[in-house]
């Protein structure tokens, strides 16, 4: 009997583990994705330090005192972007 509820936590674990990490592994999709799409990758010919220093630089920006009219700019630019993406895509 006990055998069987220690089998069970750790299949409940495991399943909460694997959970957590399906939707990490779903969010690291999705910005890898938003970088390509942002074209930072063909801009910097590929180069992780100057992509992991744009996002160092927006990170600052964020901590200082412009934080929020930095993101109703970035906000506002990002929604144009898939709009426009958008309206790209029906046309092709």
């Amino acid at each position: 009997m006990r055998y069987h509820l220690i089998a069970s936590r750790a299949r409940h674990d495991t399943r909460d583990w694997q959970v957590k990490r399906r939707e990490r592994t779903r969010q690291l999709i999705e910005l890898d994705g938003l970088v390509a799409k942002s074209g930072l990758i063909d801009l910097t010919d590929d180069d992780r330090a100057v992509i992991f220093g744009i996002l160092v630089e927006a990170a600052a920006r964020l901590r200082g005192e412009d934080k929020d009219q930095s993101i109703m700019v970035w906000r506002r630019r990002g929604k144009r972007a898939f709009e426009d993406d958008s309206i790209n895509d029906h046309l092709r």
